[in-house]
């Protein structure tokens, strides 16, 4: 394959012109919805997002269509949690089992590229990250909820704290939940807080930190129907 950067360098511009399509198709893959580069500002983010990645990447980040794909559906995880009035992130079922985060303890075998190897880096760092909440990552595998319902509940109430600075302060600088003010400020019951709490803060960590790129890429998430 001809040297991406020295493509890149040659004219961006067309490079990026060329690859409307691959764009288009990281897009859809998240929105799942058929999309117009006049109209959607999914595509606008998508592609902004694709020329950062031109920028950014260099060849020990790997494949580098790998990596711009992570890079823009990372852009439209976070344009969808900042906009309210957009359709809610939830968890699908299908390629790695929704939101079980357990399955995140194996991505080390899931492929032998760099993308993986920097996602069990980010695994590293997170496991570093929860011990100061006193969570042991392997015992997620049985504090992570099966049914679907329950998954996209916890990633909703999650992403909601993640856009409350009053509650995302405390939880960095405490290192647990205020449960009062969550439940005042979501609407969702103490009983279901307390019961996925740590389900619940691992999400708020990979989602409120610009560390964990990869993690949150290999979280199977797309853009589901806002019923608020």
């Amino acid at each position: 394959m001809q040297n991406i950067n020295h493509l890149i360098c040659k004219n961006k511009d067309e490079f990026i012109s060329e690859n409307k399509n691959f764009i288009y198709k990281c897009t859809y893959s998240i929105s799942k919805k058929h999309l117009q580069w006049e109209n959607d500002d999914e595509l606008s983010i998508a592609l902004i997002a694709f020329n950062k990645a031109c920028d950014k990447y260099t060849e020990n980040k790997g494949n580098f269509y790998a990596y711009a794909r992570v890079i823009i559906k990372n852009a439209l995880i976070d344009y969808f949690r900042k906009n309210r009035n957009l359709p809610l992130l939830t968890f699908e079922d299908d390629q790695c089992d929704g939101g079980k985060l357990d399955n995140i303890s194996s991505i080390d075998s899931f492929e032998l590229e760099t993308e993986n190897k920097n996602r069990a880096y980010e695994i590293i760092e997170l496991k570093k990250e929860l011990v100061k909440y006193r969570i042991n990552f392997n015992s997620l595998v049985n504090k992570s909820p099966k049914h679907k319902d329950t998954r996209n509940n916890a990633l909703k109430l999650a992403l909601k704290i993640c856009n409350n600075s009053e509650i995302s302060s405390y939880i960095l600088n405490k290192r647990r939940l205020p449960v009062k003010k969550i439940c005042v400020y979501t609407g969702f019951s103490k009983k279901f807080i307390d019961k996925w709490r740590k389900y619940i803060i691992v999400l708020f960590i990979i989602f409120s930190s610009e560390k964990f790129l990869y993690i949150k890429s290999y979280l199977n998430i797309k853009a589901g129907v806002n019923n608020e």
